[in-house]
């Protein structure tokens, strides 16, 4: 099943030299850069920020006061979206990386065939755990982006997945593990935060 759902037949390893052998002036800082936005660590800077946008835009004038319901109901939706992903998701990850156990590059390559970036990393390499984070981040704020705003959500998100590559310390596998499990935990808890509304909606508690 490894073989399979993992290895890919060899292209995990191809993948990761693909990405992990492409070196110029530069590069390091940046994907390092890619891989700091996507610590999990900044979860509360980017809830505040959340807060603060929500602020602004809820505050902004409106003459129609079902209009203006409905934008406090959205923006308190994806902030509830975003709390509790993160949460599940933490809880998740906190399982999975102990219990599968899969060696990073680092071990599972041969010494001098990969190029390291950082401190190096030998194990709990599935899924990235910045890869996750940044699929958190944007597939919880998705219902509230336009299209331009989505596009540099989708670049976020592939910046850190590729620099986890880039800088050595999880393969392409682990990467596509972390948006998905991630992208499953937001859909859920965002099922069930839309169920919920509909709830108080129809039995008249409205609400914030």
């Amino acid at each position: 099943m490894k073989e399979i759902f993992y290895d890919w037949g060899g292209a995990n390893v191809w993948l990761f030299h693909l990405v992990n052998d492409i070196r110029f002036a530069g590069l390091d800082q940046f994907m390092l850069l890619g891989t700091a936005l996507g610590d999990h660590t900044l979860f509360p800077f980017y809830l505040g920020l959340l807060a603060l946008c929500a602020l602004l835009v809820v505050s902004a004038p409106v003459q129609d006061f079902t209009q203006y319901r409905v934008r406090v109901t959205c923006w308190m939706a994806v902030i509830a979206v975003f709390s509790l992903a993160y949460l599940l998701d933490g809880l998740l990850l906190g399982v999975l990386k102990p219990l599968l156990d899969f060696p990073r590059p680092p071990l599972a390559l041969p010494p001098g065939a990969l190029n390291i970036v950082g401190t190096p990393e030998y194990h709990h390499s599935l899924p990235s755990g910045h890869s996750s984070f940044a699929m958190l981040v944007t597939a919880s704020l998705w219902p509230i982006l336009d299209r331009k705003w989505r596009m540099v959500g989708a670049c976020f998100v592939l910046w850190v997945g590729i620099s986890r590559m880039s800088l050595g310390a999880h393969f392409p596998a682990d990467v596509l593990a972390g948006f998905l499990s991630s992208l499953a935990v937001v859909w859920l808890v965002y099922v069930a935060t839309q169920r919920l509304i509909r709830l108080m909606v129809s039995r008249g508690v409205n609400p914030p």
